[in-house]
């Protein structure tokens, strides 16, 4: 599987592994490998059928990058393939390494250029997977850490295909050699702040010493840990549909507590991830296990971390963006004739013309209609009851979790309670059948 000379040949054996894309971007840097791979996809264009793109992305995070980025364009249009030059803010925020937000900003811009059926190519190369597997394991990865970086994934709406995992450096070096190519030694790539830069330096060159087939042997670990990893995910998928909540998105905390340790730790990475929220490492898993699943039914306990947090309410497991600052005295106008954005990312308010159901049209016509939210002591008298009740009660009853009745719009008319939105309309307000009503939905 893993080849000691790289050519254009070799490269093109490797893509053909996968269905033809609408086009190829390849990820420029401007370095060596980046290089190397540009050069052979340009070479591959009458074979390959399929148009070559580069794209490189500026991070404007030194002096020359401006200079870095000229010299792509010119290299590229030597070799008669488009070059995309995209300047981004990389500077890494509170908390975030500068090695995280630049690969954020990279990512992000090269997933902004795809268009559907479109493959990015970049050139991480087997010493790369086997120094990101040994950085996974210092680390104190799992087995989807130690997968490393995967030869094909889906990515933005196309896929991110790594065709150089099979090649060393040395291989790309020499082709490199070969064809006098000329390529930008970024001084970033020899920082021993970084962590990568001090394994590849210092340590790995005392490894290779040693044992010299090392990159080699720990690529095949990466591509066996894939495998337990697949495995895992396959176990959670079964798993999950016996613990689903009632409500969506939800887990069920008595039947994750009928499971083992290891098979709930499973299921909540696989579940989380599923929600597209960030992982959460061992510590806060354990957490989670310990502290939601073990608490009293009548408790209502949170884990968060960076990007996410996991709630639970009675016997539901919710898992959720951090929930964003939130003024609950606030009072809205609103004009009905328009849609509402309500503040804290809580929606949109509309209304729509509805014979014999809603609001009740002429209860609203020359009306001060407002949204607030509770604040406590609000009472309301749903369509169909006989009996006027607390709002706290009926947001109890309806199973709506503590954390979200204090975010439920309420529309008032003239001061009074008219409608909880998503929920009830209130007595006397709603619309008769055969009235003329306003339906309100949130969005």
């Amino acid at each position: 599987m893993y080849k000691v000379f790289f050519s254009a040949a070799a490269l093109h054996d490797v893509l053909r592994r996968y269905p033809a894309p609408r086009r190829y971007w390849v990820a420029y840097s401007g370095g060596l490998d980046s290089h190397v791979l540009l050069h052979a996809m340009a070479q591959l264009r009458p074979e390959c059928g399929v148009t070559v793109h580069a794209a490189h992305v500026d991070h404007a995070l030194h002096p020359d990058s401006a200079h870095w980025a000229g010299h792509c364009r010119t290299v590229c249009a030597d070799l008669g393939i488009p070059c995309q030059t995209v300047r981004v803010h990389a500077k890494a925020g509170p908390g975030v390494s500068p090695e995280a937000a630049a690969r954020r900003a990279r990512y992000q811009a090269l997933a902004d250029l795809m268009e559907p059926g479109d493959y990015l190519l970049t050139a991480h190369h087997q010493d790369d997977q086997a120094e990101t597997l040994l950085l996974q394991l210092l680390r104190g990865a799992g087995p989807h850490g130690l997968a490393a970086m995967p030869p094909c994934a889906g990515f933005s709406q196309g896929r991110h295909v790594r065709p150089l995992l099979e090649f060393s450096r040395a291989a790309l070096r020499r082709y490199a050699g070969e064809h006098t190519l000329h390529w930008i030694e970024d001084p970033g790539n020899i920082n021993r702040d970084f962590a990568r830069n001090t394994l590849r330096h210092d340590i790995m060159p005392e490894i290779n010493a040693r044992w010299p087939a090392a990159a080699v042997t720990l690529a095949r670990g990466a591509r066996l840990q894939a495998e337990a990893a697949e495995l895992m995910d396959a176990l959670a998928g079964l798993d999950l549909r016996q613990v689903l909540g009632a409500h969506k998105n939800t887990l069920s905390v008595t039947r994750l507590n009928a499971l083992s340790g290891a098979r709930q730790r499973n299921i909540l990475r696989y579940w989380i991830k599923g929600l597209g929220l960030p992982l959460p490492d061992s510590r806060h898993v354990q957490r989670i296990v310990r502290d939601v699943l073990s608490a009293r039914p009548d408790a209502v306990p949170c884990v968060h971390w960076r990007g996410a947090e996991v709630r639970r309410y009675r016997d539901e497991l919710y898992a959720m963006p951090p929930l964003p600052a939130h003024d609950a005295s606030q009072i809205i106008a609103w004009d009905m004739k328009q849609p509402l954005i309500l503040p804290s990312g809580l929606g949109t308010l509309s209304c729509a013309p509805d014979a014999g159901g809603g609001l009740k049209q002429a209860s609203c016509r020359d009306a001060l209609v407002t949204v607030r939210f509770r604040r406590g002591g609000e009472r309301c008298k749903p369509a169909g009851r006989r009996e006027t009740h607390e709002l706290k009660k009926l947001l109890q009853e309806a199973d709506v979790p503590p954390w979200q009745r204090a975010r439920v719009p309420l529309v008032y008319i003239d001061g009074q309670l008219a409608a909880v939105a998503g929920l009830w309309l209130c007595a006397p307000f709603q619309a008769e059948t055969g009235e003329p009503g306003l339906r309100i939905s949130l969005s």
